[in-house]
């Protein structure tokens, strides 16, 4: 094996921080805004940060994100559970022992799963649970934890990208237009779809051509010795060789994993939106036991689905009250960094409204939109909204904020407002595959123990390639449609 740097790398907290310290200066280098009353004027200004909302970013941040922090914190505990029983890790050695020579065909599989959930319903934040089991899968089977992270991020992430039916994303942005401009809904899916299948094969090419390179050689990981470390102290037992004798999981845990796969199956069902989709079948289920039907749980009812499962299977493996209690808090305990890190990311949405930084920016781009030709307007539309999505991560948040303003531009143009709503979504998607203000990624990548920077750089060269490709097929969607 290769040896490798350790070298010096900034902390997810410190790349945070000293974003939010950047936003506050950016604050003060830009016009004053102006208000007529305490309405702002549009694309004025903004309101130059005081030391104090600086500060307070991150700590609002928990505010913010406290539904998220409630979920990864219980995740944590279920986790604990699970690892306890032996299950998980017996589970993926057979599993590994079964793939022998063909474990890189998990990935493709699980990318293409995850891209669905991503197109369909936005599944982004609900796959942190998942970073623990992949990054362990992927040790085991000879890669690397950042195997499993860029199979879950890149998969789930380029269904977001692309997303076809998604609420959170299209349809938001489709409602969000003002009355009187029209859109396709057809065409917004077709597009989609396009960016969906060409951002998700481009992200297999890479990862498995990672994987394979990482299997062949241990000492091509992308890992820094730290890393390797961490990765080894957290996921070694999955990854040691097998005893001569064959692996076998007990009757209990056979159990034990209906009950985990059972766990995360019904918790995607519960995010889906199926109203949306006018489909009524689970409007009757659980509204019982969470106070909300399947199809309309957030992170508290995931939260609460959570804990009844790990109360049930610590029941199911004969645990007692003692041994569930300390293992849930041991894994709760292990989750408040990877909290830490979710909330304080979200710290940059909460100063970007405090300053009204995102509101200068939008209204001042648009006017520059609005005298350029259609080939050169998806793609700069394309920039500025990455650009936008860096601060303001959320799909939803993003495009309420923005496609009022951009669409009817678009329209008025005569442009494409099918492939405006499309760029809008893709350059949003693009960025939650990389940037540090996303909890989704900082979160999961601590499960994983992957450093952010070791991420950004791994995944910049894969990013620039979707952001081309994207740019490519949205201009001809402006052109053609």
């Amino acid at each position: 094996m290769s040896k490798k740097k350790s070298g010096f790398a900034l902390s997810a907290f410190s790349i945070i921080l000293i974003l939010l310290v950047g936003l506050g200066i950016l604050s003060h280098v830009l016009p004053d805004a102006s208000f007529v009353g305490e309405e702002i004027v549009n694309g004025s200004g903004t309101v130059g940060a005081k030391l104090s909302d600086i500060l307070m970013s991150p700590i609002l941040g928990f505010e913010s994100a406290v539904d998220v922090c409630i979920f990864v914190l219980i995740l944590g505990g279920f986790l604990a559970i699970i690892t306890k029983t032996g299950a998980l890790e017996t589970g993926i050695r057979v599993l590994v022992k079964k793939l022998k020579g063909r474990e890189l065909i998990l990935i493709p599989i699980l990318m293409f799963i995850f891209s669905i959930g991503g197109t369909t319903y936005g599944m982004l934040e609900e796959t942190v649970g998942f970073y623990v089991l992949l990054a362990a899968t992927m040790m085991a089977a000879g890669m690397d934890p950042l195997v499993g992270s860029a199979t879950i991020l890149l998969g789930a992430g380029s269904g977001v990208l692309g997303s076809t039916i998604n609420p959170f994303a299209t349809g938001a942005a489709i409602a969000a237009l003002p009355e009187g401009v029209q859109v396709n809904q057809g065409l917004v899916i077709l597009i989609g779809t396009f960016l969906w299948l060409t951002t998700l094969l481009i992200s297999i090419v890479f990862v498995m051509t990672y994987a394979a390179k990482v299997k062949k050689d241990k000492g091509s990981t992308f890992l820094s010795l730290r890393e390797q470390k961490n990765a080894e102290k957290k996921f070694g037992n999955y990854a040691q060789k097998f005893d001569e004798k064959e692996v076998k999981l007990t009757t209990r845990q056979k159990i034990t994993l209906v009950l985990f796969g059972l766990t995360f199956l019904v918790m995607i069902i519960g995010f889906i939106p199926w109203g949306e989709f006018n489909i009524t079948l689970f409007d009757k289920f659980t509204g019982w036991l969470t106070g909300s039907s399947l199809g309309n749980w957030w992170f508290y009812e995931a939260a609460l689905w959570f804990l009844i499962m790990a109360i049930v299977i610590g029941i199911v493996n004969k645990m007692g009250e003692k041994g569930i209690v300390d293992a849930f808090v041991d894994g709760a305990d292990d989750m408040v960094g990877v909290i830490l890190i979710i909330a304080i990311a979200r710290g940059a949405s909460v100063l970007m409204g405090v300053t009204h930084l995102d509101n200068y920016i939008i209204y001042n781009a648009a006017n520059l939109l609005r005298n350029v030709p259609e080939f050169i307007f998806t793609p700069l539309n394309y920039i500025l909204h990455v650009v936008l999505s860096i601060l303001v991560p959320s799909s939803s948040g993003l495009v309420s904020l923005s496609a009022p303003i951009i669409g009817p531009l678009a329209a008025e143009l005569g442009y494409s407002v099918e492939s405006t709503v499309m760029t809008l979504v893709a350059a949003n998607g693009l960025v939650n595959l990389i940037t540090p203000t996303c909890g989704a990624i900082m979160g999961g990548l601590a499960l994983a123990k992957v450093e952010y920077s070791t991420w950004f750089k791994w995944a910049l060269k894969i990013v620039l390639t979707i952001a081309v490709a994207n740019i490519i097929v949205l201009t001809l969607a402006a052109l053609i449609f």
